[in-house]
C-alpha cells in the first residue's frame, strides 16, 4: 500500500513538473510591441508655439525629445524590423525549441532582411534578431532579449553593424491590461552617459495617469513629468532647471498655470 501511495505521489509530481514546462513545439507569442517602442506623441515639440506661455510643457517635451530621437530615429532599422514581425510572418520550427521568423522589410528607401529566432526554455523565451543589408552587412545581431509570459521582457540593443557596441537596455513590465512600465537605459561601455535612463509608466488613474522619469547621467540630474493622456494637462519637476523641488504645471492647452 505504501509503495502504491509513493508511486501516486511521484506520478503527481512528474505531471506537475511537465505541466509547468513550456511546450517547445507550440509557436511562442512575440513580446508586445509596447515592450520595445513607446509612443512619444504627447510630447511632440511641434505642438508648441513661440511665445512664453508654455515654458513648462516645452521644457518637459525637450527632455523627452532627446530619448525620442535616440529610439525612433537612431534605432529606426531595428524598430522597423520588430514591428514588421507582427505582419503575417509565419515562423518555421528549427528544432531544439527554436522558431524562426524570416522576412524582408523596407526602411528609408532600403530593403533589409530580418531573421528573428525565439527559443523556448522552461519558463522563458530567448530572442535574437539578425539583420542583413545587401552589399553592406550580413546577419548582424542588432538586439536580443528574454520574455517571461510577455508580462516581463528585457532587451539589449547594439549601436550599429560597424561599431557593434551595446547601446541600450530595455526593461518592460506589464502590471495589468492597461498599465505597466518601460525603462530605456544607456549602457554604452565607458560612455559618459552610461547609466542615464528614461522610464515611462502609466496607470488607471482618472487624473495624471502617465509618468516619465528621466535621469541625465552627465549632469547627475533627475527630471520628473506627470500628465493626463486624455486631457494633456500635466506638470514637471526638475531641481536643476527650477532651483527648487516644486512641481510646475500646464493646462489642457499646454499653457503654464500655477499648480494647486
Amino acid at each position: 500500500m505504501k509503495i502504491i501511495k509513493i508511486s501516486i505521489v511521484i506520478l503527481g509530481l512528474t505531471m506537475f513538473f511537465f505541466s509547468c514546462k513550456k511546450d517547445v513545439n507550440i509557436v511562442p507569442d512575440l513580446p508586445p510591441e509596447a515592450s520595445f517602442i513607446t509612443n512619444f506623441s504627447d510630447f511632440n515639440i511641434s505642438k508648441s508655439n513661440n511665445d512664453l506661455t508654455n515654458i513648462n510643457w516645452k521644457y518637459a517635451a525637450g527632455n523627452v525629445l532627446v530619448w525620442n530621437s535616440i529610439i525612433t530615429v537612431g534605432l529606426a532599422v531595428p524598430v522597423a524590423s520588430y514591428t514588421e514581425a507582427f505582419k503575417n510572418n509565419d515562423p518555421v520550427y528549427q528544432g531544439d525549441g527554436t522558431w524562426l521568423w524570416e522576412y524582408s522589410f523596407p526602411q528609408n528607401e532600403n530593403t533589409y532582411t530580418a531573421r528573428l529566432f525565439g527559443t523556448v526554455n522552461d519558463n522563458s523565451i530567448y530572442w535574437e534578431m539578425f539583420i542583413s543589408k545587401d552589399g553592406e552587412y550580413d546577419s548582424f545581431k542588432w538586439f536580443s532579449g528574454i520574455s517571461i509570459d510577455n508580462s516581463k521582457v528585457s532587451w539589449v540593443l547594439f549601436d550599429n553593424p560597424i561599431d557593434a557596441n551595446e547601446l541600450l537596455s530595455i526593461e518592460y513590465i506589464k502590471t495589468s491590461d492597461n498599465s505597466g512600465s518601460i525603462t530605456y537605459k544607456n549602457i554604452v561601455p565607458e560612455g559618459s552617459e552610461n547609466g542615464g535612463y528614461i522610464k515611462y509608466e502609466n496607470n488607471n488613474s482618472d487624473d495624471l495617469n502617465a509618468y516619465y522619469e528621466i535621469y541625465n547621467k552627465g549632469k547627475d540630474n533627475l527630471t520628473e513629468i506627470e500628465w493626463s493622456q486624455t486631457n494633456k494637462n500635466g506638470r514637471v519637476k526638475d531641481e536643476n532647471k527650477y532651483q527648487d523641488d516644486k512641481w510646475y504645471c500646464w493646462n489642457e492647452n499646454l499653457e503654464d498655470i500655477d499648480c494647486n
